[in-house]
């Protein structure tokens, strides 16, 4: 049974030395952290959602950036759509594909940035946010896995996870990605 165990984390490492290795990650990267650093600078918002544990990775990445992350700072413009009145608000009147769009429609302005997190690149709710953010002028970065599904063709930015048959691995992705860009972001502003 433990060797089940350690298989996780050795599969951990591949999938993060596969992602490490491609090199076109980086390019991704960096013109995702560019757009975020951009938009901090000219005074716009950087949103975030997504689903389950992506939503607490959503979470996450915001609180860190209108918190602290390795640097004292002025906290930075960030939010997650995550508000339990408006996401119960939203699924009961209109649907649940519509509680993230919702939001984005009513506070979203040209010029800020939507971080979009998905593992399988397809959640309707999320896919519908990046349609929204889109229609306003938003930037979008997407983080994704699998194949990227339908995300992979509407983001802007698309940040891929290597292939898994679990979601717990792309998030574990996901996570050093999110960190990594906070990083990016606080370099870049400092």
């Amino acid at each position: 049974m433990i060797d089940q165990i350690k298989h996780n984390f050795v599969d951990a490492q591949r999938m993060l030395n596969e992602f490490i290795a491609n090199e076109n990650n980086w390019i991704a990267f960096e013109k995702a952290g560019q757009l975020m650093v951009e938009a901090i600078r000219n005074q716009k918002m950087i949103f975030s959602c997504g689903n389950g544990g992506s939503m607490c990775d959503s979470m996450h990445f915001a609180e860190e950036l209108s918190g602290r992350f390795r640097l004292d700072r002025p906290a930075l413009p960030a939010v997650a759509i995550s508000d339990p009145s408006h996401i119960t608000c939203v699924g009961n009147d209109y649907g649940y594909d519509f509680v993230f769009s919702r939001y984005i429609e009513g506070i979203g302005h040209s010029g800020d940035v939507l971080l979009a997190i998905s593992t399988s690149g397809t959640s309707k709710n999320v896919v519908k946010a990046v349609e929204a953010a889109k229609a306003k002028g938003m930037k979008v970065v997407a983080l994704t896995g699998k194949n990227g599904g339908t995300l992979a063709s509407l983001a802007d930015v698309e940040l891929r996870a290597p292939m898994s048959e679990f979601a717990d691995r792309v998030q574990e992705i996901h996570i050093k990605i999110i960190h990594s860009l906070i990083h990016y972001i606080e370099l870049n502003l400092s």
